[in-house]
């Protein structure tokens, strides 16, 4: 069983709740099982409803490193922070190892904690926790 319990400092994004269980066997998953990997979920995703829809309903992004998954808030910490707005970050069309903000352009590693590489952003995305045991992966926050 593999868990993820890191949590970057980041107060920018208000906490929503936030629990959901995705099968690794689902079709709709199944390219988590290869390292590098991402993909969205929000709320019409298997009918999860709020519990998966992130803060503004901007849904999550799921990320499979090399001997752990990461997930992250879709919504820029960096539009939020300079603004209030609730800007949803996009997967890089040139590489799934990064999310990219389309107002900002702040460019966030997803293998590193969603840590800012490139651009105005200087907050990580918000982090979820992770465990996986094998079969299925659980994303949830304590809110």
């Amino acid at each position: 069983m593999i868990f993820s319990c890191k949590k970057s400092k980041n107060n920018v994004i208000p906490n929503v709740y936030v629990d959901f269980t995705i099968n690794l066997a689902d079709p709709e998953f199944i390219s988590l099982t290869s390292i590098g990997e991402t993909v969205t979920v929000n709320k019409f995703t298997n009918n999860f409803g709020l519990r998966a829809a992130g803060f503004a309903e901007n849904g999550i992004l799921i990320h499979s490193g090399i001997d752990e998954f990461f997930a992250y808030d879709r919504t820029c910490p960096h539009d939020y922070a300079l603004n209030g707005s609730a800007v949803r970050i996009e997967i890089d069309k040139s590489s799934s190892l990064f999310a990219v903000c389309p107002e900002c352009k702040t460019k966030y590693g997803l293998p590193v904690n969603g840590t800012p590489v490139e651009g105005a952003g200087r907050y990580p995305l918000k982090n979820y926790r992770t465990s996986y045991d094998g079969r299925r992966l659980r994303v949830w926050n304590s809110y």
